[in-house]
């Protein structure tokens, strides 16, 4: 069985409480500010608000881990599992730091957690 959203707002009053820490490929300003974009130009995101989602982005610490460290294994998972290697970036972040995959891409759980005990799933919905 996956973890949900429970396990993620755990993680989240940890990483407030100063007890986790964020990882993420050096990839995910280029994704979070693509997701605003789209989230602005398609789907009626307000300007303003567009704004304060990229400036409480870049309020986060977030250790960041040069794609191209993770790439080899990267490309290796993107393989194994028909998934893009944009995607394998994470995975292969999470495997090589031990720490558990979060993500709200169902498609992509569904597609490797039957080898990755440690992929939280993050349902879009409240």
């Amino acid at each position: 069985m996956v973890p949900t959203r429970a396990a993620f707002v755990r993680g989240l009053d940890d990483y407030q409480a100063g007890t986790l820490t964020l990882l993420a490929p050096d990839l995910i300003s280029a994704e979070v500010g693509n997701i605003v974009w789209k989230k602005q130009a398609f789907q009626g995101l307000d300007v303003d608000d567009a704004r304060t989602v990229i400036d409480e982005f870049r309020k986060l610490a977030i250790v960041l881990t040069s794609t191209g460290d993770l790439l080899a294994d990267a490309y290796g998972l993107a393989v194994t599992h028909r998934r893009s290697v944009y995607d394998s970036l994470y995975l292969a972040l999470s495997i090589r730091e031990g720490c558990q995959f979060v993500t709200a891409d169902e498609r992509l759980v569904n597609a490797v957690s039957w080898s990755f005990s440690r992929v939280i799933w993050l349902p879009n919905s409240a």
